[in-house]
């Protein structure tokens, strides 16, 4: 895996990414806009880090692969939202927005290396 990450590593990354996502958005302003894709970005996030589990846990490699291909589409769903999401003007919610796409780049990429590895 891409800088040496183990699958532990992984599993804690993908559950603090999940829950820094949901720290974030308590935190945005009420809009009807935000409100749905609020809604959206929760659910990705978390779904990065539940099919990350069952990768870990697969039954066979095409299991595995699909899991993982999962992941790096649910990696790419999280950074839209986070891109579309009116973060307001505080300075704290922006960087803290920048962060969070960020994190869901760097996971899709390394998805996409366990994916071109074990391909």
């Amino acid at each position: 895996m891409e800088g040496g990450a183990k699958p532990r590593d992984l599993k804690d990354r993908t559950f603090r990414f999940a829950e820094s996502v949901r720290s974030f958005v308590k935190q945005l302003p009420r809009t009807i806009s935000n409100t749905e894709d609020v809604r959206q970005l929760v659910r990705a996030s978390g779904s990065v880090a539940a099919n990350w589990i069952e990768a870990d846990e697969a039954l066979s490699k095409k299991d595995f692969l699909m899991r993982v291909k999962i992941c790096r589409k649910e990696a790419k769903e999280s950074r839209l939202f986070l891109r579309l999401i009116d973060a307001g003007l505080t300075k704290a919610n922006l960087a803290a927005r920048e962060g969070l796409a960020a994190e869901a780049r760097e996971l899709t990429l390394i998805f996409s290396s366990i994916i071109s590895k074990s391909g």
